[in-house]
């Protein structure tokens, strides 16, 4: 009997702690969300509303030579160019995927994407998102990317 207890508080426990970051899992795949409604919609103060008052942003990419290199962006110069993008530019970036993981307060959105321009194929990649939770809220701290043209899984293109 004090087996069947015991067991009964873990698994209950245990459904406790899966619903709770499940939960975590939909407002963190919320805080991606928004940041790629206001991306596609060009307005910075919606992208700018997810992100801590000091994130770090960067790109891995590669040079002309095919040296991979590490930039490292201010948000607001990111910002500013998004929203720059001239209106008759059409450009959506398409995630695949959200792979969520949590640890206390810090969480990592790991997302892949097909990033299309003027509804043609650009390049193919992975963002991924380092976030805090402070007072309840999820914020961006970290955001790095990869961009290529090959490897991209033509499956997911369409």
């Amino acid at each position: 009997m004090k087996t069947l207890i015991t067991s009964a508080v873990f698994l209950l426990f245990g459904i406790f702690a899966s619903a709770q970051n499940s939960s975590e899992e939909e407002k963190i795949k919320k805080v991606v969300n928004t940041f790629f409604e206001g991306f596609h919609a060009r307005d910075s103060l919606i992208m700018k509303s997810v992100f801590h008052k000091e994130p770090v942003v960067q790109t891995i990419a590669k040079t002309k030579e095919g040296d991979t290199k590490l930039v490292h962006e201010e948000l607001a110069k990111v910002l500013k160019g998004i929203v720059s993008i001239p209106l008759e530019t059409s450009f959506k970036e398409v995630l695949h995927d959200y792979v969520i993981k949590i640890d206390g307060d810090m969480a990592n959105a790991w997302t892949p994407y097909s990033f299309f321009l003027n509804d043609a194929f650009s390049h193919c990649g992975v963002n991924n998102f380092q976030l805090l939770k402070q007072k309840g809220e999820w914020k961006i701290i970290y955001l790095i990317d990869t961009r290529r043209r090959e490897g991209c899984d033509e499956k997911k293109l369409k």
